[in-house]
């Protein structure tokens, strides 16, 4: 029952990183932090039919591969999963996961995987995204939501962000507290400053910063991007974001450039792009230059192919692997994506790329392509366009993807047209339970 202590031993984890135990009667129950292997006093949160929820009082047999994270809030922030652990065993639960994940839905048995981790799984992400608010005394914050909650878990530093927000976090709270600039407080509704997303570019060193607003005119609004940019002179671009709605999207639909051009740039394997605050561009650059290599060179291709970027974005695989092939289409249903995805193509003097707003599964039908690489978001690939490309028969398939469970969803479809010749997996984002999957098909002949 709730608030009762039960002792329990970790026999696995979840999907998603928490520790799945069971009590002396096999009753189940999920742990955050709570690690395979070890026995420990819970207090049960949440009762529910099947299963409850705990949370950790006492640790009374420890794991040999327990770690001390290096975040002072990681048990409280929900943003990792695994800072308590050594890296080269998540490294093998998130593969024996996708395996077994592939099995299930797909009934593909794979043989020997590799997994392509980081040598150091810390301070990757370049764009992060903190929302300010209120805690209980009224105090003005700013971090991270709290696993399955609402309630801000305030935050200096954050161990698997670029090291560059953190000057600048502190230099908008102290700026808001000074000219008395108020934070949205999202059950009235009402207040200023909702969130903060910050991107910087690896290899250029640029700063993007956007100020989510919920009001469009307030007091001390050009002074506060002013004076921001002095207390950080590495910043290249601030931009206003408003959104005036009662939701939980973070963006809205419209901004104004407060300072600088607008948009930062960064290069990937040698080519450089555009990234705009919407645009779709890898969280992890060094893992994504792995990813991209790879992907290329297990679609073999050759100056004759033709190939179907669907899902393009920015256009950084199609623009990446034009030198490889006769020409790249690229296709994507943001406009913002495509109008820098044309950009980055004139920025790179690359004139065997083309990339237009459409419906990936209207050029699918229209044409057959060698080679068809698929990004998709994590609910998978659209039926239709699935449908599409099981009716134009492309002679390869590269299938990116961030969510092995939708992978193995469409792979269970396409398998009876196509072999899948290999699936590697990649740690795009080390701490938490995600992981990058990259199969490739050829069409059976």
């Amino acid at each position: 029952m709730k608030n009762e202590l039960i002792n329990v031993k970790c026999v696995d984890f979840t999907f998603d990183g928490q520790g799945l135990a069971k009590d002396k009667n096999k009753r189940t129950y999920f742990v955050p932090s709570l690690l395979i292997d070890e026995e420990a006093e819970i207090e049960v949160l949440y009762h529910k039919k099947d299963y409850d929820i705990g949370k950790i009082k006492k640790i009374t047999k420890l794991s040999p591969y327990r770690i001390n994270p290096k975040c002072p809030c990681a048990t409280a922030c929900g943003g990792c999963s695994f800072q308590n652990l050594l890296y080269e065993k998540e490294l093998e639960y998130k593969r024996k996961v996708a395996i077994n994940t592939l099995k299930s839905i797909a009934k593909i048995d794979v043989k020997n995987p590799s997994i392509i981790g980081m040598e150091e799984p810390y301070y990757y992400r370049n764009k992060i995204q903190v929302p300010f608010g209120y805690d209980k005394q009224k105090r003005l914050v700013y971090g991270f939501y709290r696993l399955k909650s609402h309630d801000i878990v305030p935050i200096s530093e954050c161990v698997i962000e670029s090291k560059e927000h953190v000057s600048i976090l502190k230099s908008i709270k102290d700026l808001m507290l000074s000219m008395k600039i108020n934070a949205y407080d999202e059950d009235k509704d009402e207040g200023i400053l909702r969130h903060v997303l910050i991107r910087v570019g690896k290899v250029s060193k640029e700063i993007m910063v956007v100020l989510v607003v919920k009001e469009k005119q307030f007091k001390n609004k050009g002074v506060f991007v002013k004076e921001l940019v002095k207390l950080n002179p590495e910043i290249t671009t601030v931009i206003y974001n408003y959104n005036e709605r009662r939701t939980n999207v973070i963006l809205g639909e419209k901004e104004e450039v407060a300072y600088g051009r607008g948009f930062i740039f960064d290069s990937l394997l040698g080519i450089n792009f555009k990234i705009s605050s919407k645009s779709f561009y890898q969280v992890n650059h060094d893992q994504c230059e792995k990813l991209y290599s790879l992907a290329i060179s297990k679609a073999h291709l050759t100056k004759e192919d033709e190939i179907l970027d669907a899902y393009c974005g920015i256009g950084t695989i199609g623009l990446i692997a034009s030198k490889y092939v006769k020409n790249v289409l690229g296709v994507e249903i943001v406009k913002e994506a495509i109008e820098d995805a044309i950009q980055n193509a004139k920025l790179n003097n690359i004139k065997n790329a083309i990339f237009i707003v459409s419906d990936a599964k209207d050029v699918m039908l229209k044409k057959a392509y060698d080679c068809v690489f698929v990004d998709p978001p994590r609910k998978g690939l659209d039926p239709k366009f699935l449908k599409g490309i099981m009716n134009s028969h492309p002679k390869k398939i590269v299938y990116i993807s961030c969510d092995v469970g939708t992978l193995a969803r469409d792979l269970s479809i396409l398998k009876k047209n196509y072999n899948i010749e290999s699936i590697d997996f990649i740690d795009m984002f080390p701490r938490t339970f995600h992981v990058e999957t990259v199969a490739y098909l050829e069409l059976k002949r």
